[in-house]
């Protein structure tokens, strides 16, 4: 049990003149993890100590950065399998307080849409159509081309607050709500692009080449208000931009890949905004994740 006297106590000694008395206590604090952090905001609303005000910012940022980390590391480690819950932790990760039950209920009020417009007698192609309908139309979600590298676009709560985002942030949102009605839509990891299948479940996966994958009944792009295309339709995408075929672009990727890609968009993001600090805290977070990538 935290003892907040000693606690408060520690925090006086945040502004003390010999350095290695404060990083003693700031490495202490820090180990306690998230449980100290509402006694750290007491604190810091309490005092008038400049100095000690931002040193208590910077150890509440990095409990917080540490324990995205350790969450994310495990959400990983144990497969990935929620990709509601990966992109949650990111989105923490930049805002720390934010409301996960807020996120919920709003992905489960789009989901409830869906669910009243769909029937057991429907095709795959008239399943999607309502989707798209619901998504784009009556919810107003669209790509973000005027600000496509913005940091918030790889947010899912900055995505369902604004109703833009990139390609990859549309597609989480269009997947989630999809596998959460038992539609089996999933992720493809394009290279510069990143696109949906609609998988037909009654097929084994088993390609004839590299270039062709049986098993996907068609492709839908996110980023065009859920425009549906085929295998062809890639081969030419991939011909144009001049990146060699590979199985791996016509068939349905991880969660944890595609957790990979939406922290490989936030280090291009803060790479171009020149936020050095979020750079490093990125690339540290896609080694740590990479580690539990399998091929």
């Amino acid at each position: 049990m935290i003892d907040s006297k000693q606690i408060n106590a520690m925090i006086q000694l945040l502004d003390d003149p010999d350095e290695e008395i404060f990083v003693q206590v700031s490495d202490r604090l820090m180990e306690m993890g998230a449980e100290v952090i509402p006694i750290l905001e007491g604190a810091w609303e309490d005092s008038e100590n400049e100095i000690i005000q931002t040193r208590i910012e910077n150890i509440i940022q990095k409990i917080n950065y540490d324990d995205v980390c350790r969450k994310l590391v495990n959400w990983a480690r144990l497969g990935g399998q929620n990709l509601l819950n990966g992109a949650l932790l990111l989105a923490k990760y930049q805002f720390p307080e934010m409301d996960e039950e807020k996120v919920k209920n709003h992905i489960n009020q789009i989901k409830q849409d869906v669910w009243l417009e769909l029937n057991e007698n429907l095709t795959a192609l008239e399943k999607v159509k309502i989707i798209n309908h619901i998504l784009f139309e009556v919810h107003g979600f669209d790509g973000n081309r005027k600000n496509y590298h913005a940091p918030n676009n790889s947010y899912i709560n900055c995505v369902l607050e604004s109703k833009k985002g990139n390609p990859l942030s549309i597609g989480i949102v269009y997947m989630i709500i999809a596998q959460g009605l038992d539609i089996p839509i999933y992720g493809v990891n394009l290279p510069e692009h990143f696109v949906l299948a609609y998988e037909d479940e009654l097929l084994q996966f088993a390609s004839t080449n590299d270039n062709e994958q049986e098993g996907i009944l068609f492709y839908i792009n996110p980023f065009s208000k859920g425009a549906i295309f085929g295998k062809k339709e890639i081969s030419s995408y991939l011909e144009q931009i001049g990146a060699k075929s590979k199985k791996s672009f016509y068939v349905p990727c991880s969660n944890i890949d595609i957790v990979i890609r939406n922290l490989n968009n936030l280090l291009l993001s803060y790479q171009k905004l020149g936020k050095e600090g979020k750079v490093q805290e990125i690339q540290h977070l896609l080694q740590l994740v990479s580690s539990y990538k399998t091929e």
